[in-house]
């Protein structure tokens, strides 16, 4: 069952900066101008329940193991779709508005590609 589900809207023009540091940042479709083009810009949708270590996921077609989860991600993500994920395999949330995913390349993210977690 899906905890989230969104679909990228757009994309900010510096967005694609924070993949060589294993950084995605996601923000619902307010983003604050200073941020916007930084962003990739999400539909905002409820989040069903907790996110926790070991879900899944899934961008596109790629899967990624959860590893750590900050304590604002559901709370942010809930109400301004506002997030960063990291790929880099922390166990330890370092960032309250982080979530944690496994080491493994970031993946290409296009307007429309679906982004869920399970």
């Amino acid at each position: 069952m899906s905890v989230f589900t969104t679909t990228v809207l757009s994309i900010g023009s510096e967005a694609e900066l924070f993949k060589k540091e294993k950084m995605v940042i996601l923000f619902g479709k307010d983003a604050p101008d200073v941020l916007a083009d930084y962003c990739y810009n999400i539909e905002i949708h409820p989040v069903k329940e907790e996110i926790k270590v070991n879900q899944t996921l899934i961008i596109g077609e790629q899967k990624y193991r959860i590893t750590a989860v900050g304590s604002v991600v559901l709370t942010n993500l809930d109400t301004l779709g506002h997030i960063t994920i990291k790929f880099d395999g922390s166990t330890v949330p370092e960032l309250a508005g982080t979530l944690y995913v496994e080491d493994k390349a970031v993946p290409k993210i296009s307007v429309g590609t679906t982004i869920i977690i399970q």
